[in-house]
């Protein structure tokens, strides 16, 4: 008995099937804004990604610059000034120098980035020149 359903609801499914023989499509409105708010979904993603590494940058440019000065100040102005400079002084620049090294190190990564994520941002609104960047709030 179960196979007698069986047979009758694949049936009419297969027979639903082959009455409907037109292709149906979504109109041609609907799939550009498929498109537009795909496209505008990976420019808003570089757009925040680019945002963020500039801000990094402009945080670290400040904190380098400023490990610099106070690196400058612990030097002193004397011609022999290394030949007498007290352990603790030695330590402090050692300190000075490795944060310094690592912030321009972090530095030369995110122009990188940066520089990468402006030619991506470029190529995306060439490529989809109807696509309008979302604005940002900073």
């Amino acid at each position: 008995m179960f196979q007698l359903f069986l047979r009758a609801r694949a049936h009419n499914l297969l027979g639903s099937r082959r009455e409907d023989k037109s292709f149906k499509a979504r109109s041609v409105e609907r799939d550009a804004e498929t498109d537009r708010v795909r496209i505008g979904a990976v420019l808003a993603a570089i757009e925040t990604a680019l945002g963020e590494a500039e801000r990094e940058q402009a945080g670290l440019n400040r904190r380098v610059d400023d490990a610099l000065a106070r690196a400058s100040v612990t030097f002193g102005n004397g011609t022999d000034e290394y030949l007498e400079r007290e352990p603790l002084d030695n330590h402090h620049q050692d300190l000075f120098a490795a944060d310094i090294s690592n912030g321009q190190r972090r530095l030369k990564e995110l122009a990188s980035t940066i520089a990468h994520l402006k030619f991506l941002k470029t190529a995306m609104l060439t490529r989809f020149p109807d696509v309008k960047p979302p604005q940002l709030d900073s």
